[in-house]
């Protein structure tokens, strides 16, 4: 197994034709499960750099019924990762290890994980400046943690947090007029 490394790559216009192939995919093998699924992380950032793994998340009714897509997504070459820090998620991963292609990430549709993640997808599509200074954060964080990529992921968080903050604020205030 080797060990994955932190690669950004330039914004290829590629990732949301992969996107909607594995969307497809999925939803042939758990599509009677599935109430919906959004492309999310940087690579659903047009013009950001990323990682070139497609993050796809879906929005199910209920995480116990996960164990019983295991083996439907298997089929299409999706392995589950058992994430006991993933409490409100359920994580699935495509391609050799250290070399992954594609990220799954299963949650309850509406639940905090789940708003989170297309607010956070939201706010940088809408705000090209922050897009940019998330990109420039991203690209000192792959420099200085290229072969820590639990390192890399946690320093971002911060970011992160407060961009999801600042979205939430900014979706009371526009509700209020």
């Amino acid at each position: 197994m080797e060990k994955p490394i932190v690669r950004l790559c330039s914004y290829d216009p590629n990732w949301e034709k992969q996107y909607e192939y594995e969307r497809r995919r999925i939803l042939d093998v758990i599509g009677n499960y599935a109430v919906r699924i959004e492309h999310i992380g940087s690579t659903a950032i047009k013009g950001l750099e990323a990682k070139p793994i497609i993050d796809i998340m879906v929005g199910i009714h209920d995480l116990e019924i996960v164990p019983n897509l295991v083996r439907p997504l298997s089929v299409i070459e999706f392995e589950y990762v058992h994430k006991p820090e993933f409490k409100d998620r359920r994580f699935f991963r495509k391609g050799l290890w250290g070399q992954g292609t594609c990220h799954l990430h299963i949650c309850k549709i509406n639940s905090k994980e789940w708003k989170e993640k297309i607010l956070f997808r939201d706010y940088l599509r809408l705000h090209p400046q922050i897009a940019e200074e998330y990109a420039t954060l991203k690209k000192s964080l792959a420099t200085t943690y290229k072969l820590d990529r639990q390192a890399y992921t946690k320093k971002k968080e911060p970011f992160i947090k407060a961009i999801i903050e600042k979205a939430k604020l900014e979706n009371m205030i526009n509700k209020h007029y």
